[in-house]
């Protein structure tokens, strides 16, 4: 051992995304507190740094530009996304002639797509201009984690010495490595039996050029489909495309695992071989000589959860080292701000003397329960995501529920704030009872239309759902409510939810008499209003 140890208030093992950031973040809250990141690999990382996370959603954009006043990095070094975009072009090349979703114009609130190497190498910049020690090329050693209140001890390999921290506080923002979870045991499947493979390849892959129909060119302004996530849908699958600010795009297959097995696609041959079936267009782009290979990666059943990552003995998990849902919808960075902001509060309590062990609990309570009701997004529903008739509506009602309840928790800086979670409490409870019997009502009407003909070509534009967009909208407000307005206007977001789901219920009793209602009828009793989706939504016309 090399030297006297270090006393940092908080030692951060990983120096990634998630580590950066809440060392940030305490940085920001505590300008005095004794910090050190340790992070594995040896910064500058390289642009297009092969990671997962590159396209953010509105928790995460807000946290990035607004929380942690990162807006300007954002608009000049990243990318500003164009919206999540759908494609049900299940072995198809005309590509315009098939069902997309997604918006002709920005919604108002701003979500980027993200290079994380340049993105890391700012944060690892900016964390160094603020005080914080943060050792590159750094590898964690031992860890003799404290049960008593007394500081955890941390050996660490640096540049060739051993060092020892004696740290008040541990985060565990490791990534898949998991420190923690390993030494604690925390480690816990879930049923979400998926894979992902994902590589970059040189130069931007645009979907205009999939066309030269002037209609279908002309239908967003500005007419920038690549800035969009696109998702290439099919059954069992989706493949998604996003660009990053230094010139590469991020491909990758996400697939049911039993639908379509990882032996299928885990080299870069089979994968485009896989292509060449599914998406025959995309991989005809990629076939270009421009599009040189730059990584290829694969993972088996990517989604875990985790049994703890808030403990009274001031350590705590955020990021990938803790939990990781799925990468449709985008939500890593999210479930990393919400981490950061609980563990910024706790160290806030402890710091000030406060009894934090209490909250601590509640805390990971509320967080478990988002994971929960986000994995049902996910689970058992990916057979669904080539009905180009279910899906979209699955897409509305998907966002819907987030843009009601979580994110303008978020945005309105409550998240912390158990009085008003209080008052919400019913609200939350009725959201999720309708998701619960919605999610299930969305599988059983897509299994049921197998022997239906696919709806007619459709462009499906967010944009011009008005009670949408201004859902959207509202989230830039909900900082400015007092807490009557705000739990005020997550009472009407939820009294929306239920009039949407009775729509959604009668439209699939429409086509299918009989279909399991999964208890849906009593939780949307006495909700009716006017259509929140027009019929095309419903595959029931062409839209205009």
């Amino acid at each position: 051992m090399d030297g006297a140890a270090s006393t940092p208030d908080v030692l951060v093992l990983g120096g990634g995304l998630a580590g950066l950031t809440v060392a940030l973040q305490l940085r920001q809250q505590h300008p005095a507190l004794a910090i050190t990141v340790v992070e594995r690999r040896q910064h500058p990382l390289r642009e297009a740094a092969h990671k997962v996370g590159e396209s953010t959603v509105e928790i995460g954009a807000y946290y990035f530009a607004d929380v942690l006043g990162l807006r300007e990095h954002l608009d000049q070094a990243q990318i500003r996304k164009f919206g999540f975009r759908f494609f049900f072009s299940e072995g198809r090349s005309d590509i315009d002639h098939c069902t997309e979703l997604g918006v002709s114009q920005l919604l108002p609130t701003p979500s980027w797509q993200i290079d994380r190497g340049r993105f890391e190498n700012f944060l690892g910049e900016r964390a160094r201009a603020a005080g914080i020690e943060f050792l590159d090329g750094a590898v964690v050693r031992a860890l003799d984690m404290d049960e008593g209140g007394a500081r955890h001890a941390v050996t660490v390999e640096h540049a060739g010495a051993s060092r020892r921290f004696d740290a008040r506080w541990v985060v565990d923002a490791s990534g898949r490595a998991g420190l923690l979870k390993r030494k604690f045991g925390l480690a816990r499947a879930n049923a979400h039996n998926a894979n992902a493979v994902w590589w970059r390849v040189d130069g931007v892959v645009d979907p205009n050029e999939w066309s030269d129909d002037p209609a279908w060119l002309a239908r967003c302004t500005p007419p920038d489909r690549w800035r969009s996530t696109n998702h290439m849908c099919g059954p069992g699958y989706w493949f998604w495309l996003i660009p990053l600010a230094s010139g590469a795009h991020s491909l990758g297959i996400v697939c049911d695992a039993d639908m379509h097995p990882l032996e299928t696609m885990n080299t870069h041959a089979k994968a485009m071989d896989w292509l060449r079936e599914h998406q025959p267009r995309v991989a005809e782009s990629l076939d270009r000589e421009q599009h040189t290979l730059q990584d290829f990666l694969f993972l088996r059943h990517f989604s875990y959860d985790c049994t703890q990552v808030f403990s009274a003995d001031r350590w705590a998990i955020t990021g990938e080292a803790g939990l990781f849902l799925d990468p449709f919808y985008s939500p890593g960075s999210d479930f990393i701000a919400i981490a950061n902001t609980y563990i910024c509060d706790l160290v806030a309590k402890d710091l000030a003397g406060e009894p934090f062990a209490p909250y601590a609990e509640i805390y990971q309570q509320m967080y478990f329960s988002f994971y929960a009701n986000t994995l049902t997004l996910y689970q058992d529903q990916y057979a669904l995501f080539g009905d180009a008739q279910v899906m979209p509506v699955k897409v509305i009602w998907d966002y819907t529920y987030y843009w009601s309840l979580l994110a303008p928790l978020f945005f309105s800086g409550r998240l912390t704030d158990l009085r008003t979670i209080g008052r919400l409490r019913p609200v939350f409870a009725t959201a999720s009872a309708l998701n619960l019997a919605m999610q299930p009502l969305l599988r059983t009407w897509g299994e049921r239309n197998l022997a239906v003909e696919e709806p007619a070509t459709r462009l499906l534009d967010q944009a011009r759902i008005d009670w949408f967009h201004a859902l959207n909208g509202a989230l830039g407000e909900s900082p400015t409510l007092d807490d009557d307005a705000f739990v005020a206007a997550l009472e009407a977001n939820v009294e929306r939810m239920r009039v949407l789901a009775a729509e959604i219920l009668d439209r699939a009793r429409d086509m299918h008499a009989e279909i399991d209602a999964n208890g849906l009828e009593a939780l949307v009793a006495g909700a009716r209003g006017p259509a929140l989706l027009a019929p095309h939504w419903y595959g029931e016309a062409v839209a205009a």
